[in-house]
């Protein structure tokens, strides 16, 4: 297959690029920069522009892009960021793959687990509703950015990623930076479920949507999140460090400030893979200490 990957050079898109590459497809990258190799095309989703014309012939795309959420504060400035790079972005894609001549049949666009806002203990799946709050109004909006795509008739997958951990980047090296030093401990009460996934099942999962017929939303976790309390006991364990510390609310509060505590630290998300596991997918890291092991090559 011929691939177009955004946010090629990210943790994601890089690991992508590789196991693409690797299967023998030939990958097209879209960057911002100017191009400095035959498989690079140029946009700007800032402006609105894009280079079209080396996109005709594509059989799918993979569209990764979007301002981080953190570490920044959440300052009005830093919010709108977020929400215009994915929004428009994705649009500007969508729109400029239903406007070719020989659109792919597939587009496969991130978006985030946060779609369903903080839901306590409730199971959620990818029939639940939508929530609410900040980063829930940015995943709906992400998704509803593919339309043109949709309305074209692509395929379209949205995943909703859980935390992609991985050696290499991702949030996982800094979330272990206090337990290194023996200060690791849990968050608020703990309570709140982090749906994870290792990244080699992340990638397996999009590579498995490149071909499958799914379309519409798949939470790309594994079937087994956990809470905080219990992510805490399992990396101690794993690093051989002490996990006595507790980071109360209200010193999350003051120093990420209110709504980027509730939402990115404190927010509980108990999901469930249930159209991932449908389509047949075998998780190679289905438990988060295996998983852990594997990714900073602990033995017991």
């Amino acid at each position: 297959m011929q691939v177009l990957v955004t946010g090629s050079h990210g943790f994601i898109g890089s690991a992508l690029v590789q196991a693409l590459d690797g299967a023998g497809h030939r990958v097209v990258r879209l960057v911002r920069s100017d191009p400095q190799r035959a498989d690079e095309v140029r946009w700007d989703p800032g402006v609105g522009t894009i280079d079209a014309a080396p996109l005709e012939g594509l059989d799918a795309a993979v569209h990764l892009a979007g301002h981080p959420a953190a570490p920044h504060r959440w300052t009005a400035q830093h919010k709108a960021r977020v929400l215009d790079s994915r929004v428009r972005g994705t649009h500007l894609l969508a729109e400029t793959l239903a406007r070719l001549k020989q659109p792919p049949a597939t587009l496969v666009s991130a978006s985030g687990i946060d779609y369903y806002g903080s839901r306590g203990n409730e199971i959620l799946t990818e029939s639940s509703s939508p929530g609410t709050g900040f980063m829930a109004t940015v995943a709906q909006q992400w998704e509803e950015a593919t339309q043109p795509a949709v309305d074209a008739g692509i395929r379209v997958c949205c995943i909703r990623s859980g935390l992609v951990f991985g050696s290499k980047g991702g949030l996982l090296p800094k979330l272990l930076i206090p337990f290194r030093l023996g200060f690791g401990g849990k968050l608020g009460t703990g309570r709140q479920y982090w749906p994870w996934i290792i990244i080699d099942d992340h990638i397996e999962a999009i590579m498995l949507l490149l071909e499958s017929e799914a379309s519409g939303a798949v939470n790309l976790t594994t079937p087994n999140p956990v809470q905080n309390a219990e992510f805490t006991r399992v990396a101690g364990t794993v690093l051989r460090r002490p996990t006595l510390a507790t980071v109360p609310s209200p010193a999350l509060r003051l120093a990420l400030g209110t709504q980027m505590a509730n939402e990115l630290v404190l927010s509980s998300h108990r999901v469930i893979p249930e159209r991932l596991l449908s389509q047949g997918f075998d998780f190679r890291f289905p438990e988060l200490e295996q998983g852990l092991r594997y990714v900073l090559d602990k033995s017991d």
